[in-house]
């Protein structure tokens, strides 16, 4: 460890060490904004304080009040992404929107995560959701063609982000990499049994653990089984996710078990996370409570349900959106191994 390593941020043997990361972050983010301009994307600037920060399970919000000229207080959050207003947005009538900004989400910190960080996001109004996929792949080659990289490397896993992509569904995934057959543990409404999947992760010789819930048990073979095994020499599209880890995206015609959400890895590293837009407001309240139940379950607490966002739903048209870790592509484009490399002003700790 240097000196530069425990000094703060802003000393200057320190910002020298990160100058050369921080400059290609600043091509970076010219290069995706002319990409976006020159496709006729509209470069929008929701607002970060929100009645609801959104309505994930897992997702945990930085709160805070805010008080009138009556001097009343009312409670509002930081948004965890600018979903909800961009969407508002397309209800509104704009058909091509990206947003380039911070978000926040507590109880994360770690190489890959911040409190605070940016997300690049955006929306095709009347748009194929393969037609998202391809704008995500164009994207992260823009990104290593700025630098010049060749190969993404993270961990000592690499990938060659000119290559073609591997596409493969989640149920695939989980069959290959684990032995598990997932449509199996569902109706077919997409309704999860928990005990089937148990069952199969017991058969295969994966230890249970406390909470077994359906989701629980999904998320621990996803991530001890398949994510280790993506993005690997390639980037990798994983798509068609089950309808009940899906809470924003439209299910896939034909098949009620399985949803039009797909998340895109590099070198073991999640960069995008994207849908085919649910805008069913009735089903996306029911998904929104069911959400968060559990997270009162699981955490003891809920958050607001943007009512408002649901009216829009209504005005919304098919569309297809994602959201990518601006920062970690960085990473990965400059070869950093800690976001806080490529983080201007790392939040104190």
């Amino acid at each position: 460890m240097t000196a530069s390593d425990i000094s703060p941020w802003w000393h200057p043997e320190r910002h020298a060490d990160r100058q050369p990361a921080l400059r290609a972050r600043a091509r970076i983010d010219a290069a995706v904004r002319m990409w976006l301009a020159e496709r006729d994307f509209l470069v929008v600037d929701p607002p970060g304080l929100q009645r609801s920060p959104g309505n994930e399970t897992h997702l945990h919000a930085f709160g805070t009040t805010m008080t009138g000229n009556d001097g009343l207080g009312q409670a509002m959050y930081l948004h965890t992404s600018p979903e909800f207003t961009m969407k508002k947005l397309l209800a509104a009538g704009e058909t091509r929107i990206a947003s380039l900004q911070h978000v926040w989400r507590n109880r994360e910190r770690s190489a890959l995560h911040h409190p605070e960080f940016t997300m690049l996001e955006w929306y095709r109004a009347n748009a194929p959701y393969e037609a998202i996929i391809a704008d995500t792949l164009a994207i992260i080659r823009l990104a290593a063609e700025v630098t010049g990289i060749d190969q993404f490397t993270f961990r000592g896993r690499r990938c060659d982000p000119h290559a073609e992509a591997e596409r493969i569904s989640v149920a695939e995934a989980f069959q290959r990499f684990a032995g598990i057959d997932l449509l199996a543990t569902m109706d077919a409404d997409g309704v999860p049994d928990s005990a089937a999947l148990a069952a199969q992760m017991v058969r295969t010789g994966m230890a249970l653990p406390d909470d077994q819930s359906w989701s629980y048990l999904f998320t621990q073979v996803l991530v001890e089984k398949v994510e280790p095994q993506l993005g690997n020499g390639r980037v990798t599209v994983l798509d068609r996710y089950p309808a009940c880890e899906a809470a924003l995206a439209r299910r896939v015609p034909g098949d009620a078990r399985v949803s039009e959400r797909f998340e895109v890895y590099a070198s073991g590293v999640e960069l995008a996370n994207g849908f085919g837009e649910l805008t069913d407001a009735a089903e996306q309240r029911l998904r929104f409570e069911a959400e968060m139940a559990e997270k009162h379950r699981l955490y003891g607490e809920r958050y607001p349900i943007d009512e408002d966002f649901l009216a829009a739903l209504d005005f919304m048209p098919a569309a297809s959106g994602v959201a990518l870790g601006f920062d970690r592509l960085v990473m990965l484009a400059t070869g950093a191994q800690r976001i806080e490399v490529v983080l201007w002003a790392p939040v104190a700790e």
